[in-house]
């Protein structure tokens, strides 16, 4: 129906049907139906629908041009979201392991093949976009303000989504755990006002197990960033973590140290919004 609805409106144009004013009226009706029909009981159902195509369309181009190994990375990526969406997804058997004063829980649950993982849920006081921009956009400073990470490198990028990194851990107070090292696939995405960082660990030919240091592995692990339903200024922060540290190391140590390290990476990551929040009117004023 549409494209006759446009030669239709293309035979308007020519100048000796331009005064035939019931052709012009019929063709802006049937214009109107057809989008009506197309958007169906919302417009804005019908706009969503061709960005999406669109979106998918252009994924599709930019998948094409990938080789066989950028396409693994990005499948790995791809499935360690998907992997971590399904834990979050489920409500049940999660257990407290800390409660701060502030509000902000650790919780945790023994899955099948992953062993033990970690749920940071927080409140912060900052829109999901300054948080996406800091934690994937500034990726690679962040161990200039959470002195529980030494080094975070990119090695790789691959298109808008897929990352290769190389992260190093600071060594722990009393050097309870000592340093470990991680390369991991990261996927980062956007999926209406909601981001995700999701990641695994892998193996990248830039980044061989360095001597000296303990060559750790996690995943899957994400962090979710979605709007406070009352306040969209605000986000209710989420943090999937999964590692397996290595070495002889108690496990009620690594259970306290992980908790312990899921709680200071909220301080910090408050600390450094708040930081730059006042950079920010410094530079104003």
């Amino acid at each position: 129906m549409l494209p006759a609805t446009f030669k239709l409106c293309a035979g308007i144009s020519y100048r000796h049907m331009r005064n035939m004013t019931g052709i012009r009226r019929n063709a802006m009706v049937a214009i109107h139906h057809e989008l009506k029909r197309l958007a169906g009981p919302d417009p804005s159902n019908w706009i969503s629908q061709v960005r999406r195509r669109s979106s998918l369309l252009s994924s599709r181009i930019e998948e094409s041009s990938y080789s066989e190994t950028e396409m693994s990375y990005v499948k790995q990526g791809e499935d360690a979201l998907q992997k971590a969406i399904s834990i979050l997804s489920e409500q049940d058997g999660w257990t407290i392991e800390t409660v701060a004063a502030n509000g902000d829980k650790v919780l945790s649950k023994v899955l099948p093949d992953i062993g033990k993982v970690f749920k940071l849920e927080v409140m912060l006081e900052q829109h999901p976009d300054n948080l996406y921009q800091e934690l994937v956009g500034n990726m690679e400073q962040m161990g200039e303000w959470n002195p529980n990470v030494k080094q975070v490198k990119i090695l790789q990028k691959i298109g808008q989504d897929t990352m290769i990194t190389h992260e190093v851990s600071a060594e722990t107070p009393g050097n309870v755990v000592g340093p470990r090292d991680f390369v991991s696939v990261r996927c980062a995405k956007r999926r209406g006002s909601t981001c995700f960082l999701a990641g695994m660990s892998t193996q990248h030919p830039k980044m061989p197990e360095q001597s000296g240091v303990v060559r750790a592995e996690n995943g899957p692990t994400c962090i979710v960033m979605k709007p406070c339903a009352e306040d969209p200024n605000k986000t209710k922060f989420t943090w999937l973590l999964s590692i397996d540290l290595k070495g002889w190391i108690p496990k009620t140590i690594i259970n306290r140290v992980l908790s312990q390290t899921q709680v200071d990476f909220a301080n910090h990551l408050r600390q450094r919004m708040a930081n730059n929040v006042s950079m920010e009117m410094a530079h104003a004023c």
